[in-house]
């Protein structure tokens, strides 16, 4: 007889999801380039609707996030009634994996993704599949290739974690279109408002068309709410119907709905984050590019970090330590399969100067 509780076997599978770094091995803190927030901070406007809602701390908030999804609806031109708010996307990545696999499923995803996507998959009891990339992007035919009759749920993350590099509309369409109608493809748009505005209804659309389509978003990124934890997502009635009956009552905040609402409204404070990101992201790129005799190599990124492989004598653990000493802290992936990677997020004007001087001191070119 077990003379203590023991866990369900897919759960000792599950790898804890680790966080990116703020400090150094010693102690010291560093500025951190780990983690993807918003080196502009957060909409003045929200961090004002912050403030006041906390002087109602002691009430539930609205458990449906009625206000939220309504103002998400008229921004994007989504109806509310197919809106779900959630603490974070991670929260709504997990509870479409839990709603539609199992025991006995398979929940199919591309390699050098986002980590949780393994994890939602071996919480609910499902086997991930994980598929091959081509030069670290999705590939669709891969992808379909490995949909089998067990699989339940297609992750895509786009612009995709860590890699940066993103799927047009097309590719995406011919991912749905080439899925059995009983699969959902959940298209993960973390990093969704990075990407040129002329594109970024084309995931919404395919969900608005189709009954097997999710879509995430998040308030962590652009929006610079990462501590709120508020993420959103848009798919069929019945998708929506499943995720909030498994999702928590009062799951967003009283104060995460409220900044949340008032991020939606500062849209100068959403475009100016995309402009300085697309600036010095261009910046970035282009050193290491420079530095390409030195085997240094920028994946393209639409995202607001980028992913900069070590494939010369320089390595990305000498790197990491030596931004650490910059007073830097970025992110090395080994346990994702890039042991020879950092990513890198896209800092403030004067972080990425010292960066790329650190980058350039390394490789024995001039500052």
């Amino acid at each position: 007889m077990n003379t203590r509780p023991e866990p369900k076997e897919w759960i000792l599978g599950i790898h804890a999801y680790t966080p990116g770094k703020s400090k150094a091995s010693d102690g010291r803190a560093l500025v951190k380039l780990s983690a993807n927030e918003n080196p502009l901070g957060t909409s003045p406007a929200a961090l004002e609707a912050l403030a006041q809602a906390r002087e109602e701390a002691a009430t539930y908030p609205d458990p449906g996030s009625n206000a939220l999804r309504e103002a998400l609806g008229a921004l994007h031109g989504l109806d509310p009634q197919r809106i779900v708010c959630g603490t974070g996307s991670d929260e709504l990545l997990n509870l479409a994996a839990q709603g539609f696999a199992g025991p006995g499923d398979a929940v199919v995803f591309s390699r050098h993704s986002f980590a949780v996507y393994d994890i939602a998959a071996r919480r609910c009891g499902a086997t991930p599949v994980e598929v091959a990339d081509r030069d670290f992007t999705a590939d669709v035919d891969a992808l379909l290739g490995a949909v089998s009759d067990s699989t339940r749920v297609v992750f895509l993350a786009n612009p995709n974690n860590p890699t940066g590099t993103w799927l047009p509309p097309a590719e995406v369409a011919r991912l749905h279109a080439g899925l059995p109608r009983h699969v959902l493809l959940v298209v993960d748009e973390a990093y969704g408002e990075y990407v040129d505005p002329a594109h970024q209804r084309a995931a919404f659309d395919l969900a608005s068309a189709h009954d097997n389509v999710l879509v995430t978003r998040t308030f962590s990124k652009i929006h610079g709410l990462a501590a709120e934890r508020v993420g959103w997502a848009y798919g069929a009635p019945g998708i929506i119907d499943v995720l909030n009956r498994i999702r928590g009552p009062f799951n967003v905040t009283a104060s995460g709905q409220a900044a949340a609402l008032a991020a939606l409204g500062d849209a100068a404070f959403v475009e100016n984050s995309r402009a300085h990101n697309a600036a010095e992201r261009a910046r970035l790129a282009e050193a290491v590019a420079a530095l390409g005799n030195h085997g240094l190599r920028a994946v393209p990124s639409e995202a607001n970090f980028l992913l900069v492989l070590f494939e010369g004598e320089l390595s990305a653990e000498t790197a990491l330590e030596a931004l650490a000493e910059e007073g830097y802290a970025v992110r090395h992936l080994p346990g994702q399969g890039l042991p020879h990677a950092l990513r890198i997020t896209i800092g403030r004007s004067a972080d990425m100067d010292r960066v790329i001087a650190c980058l350039r001191k390394l490789c024995g070119e001039a500052p």
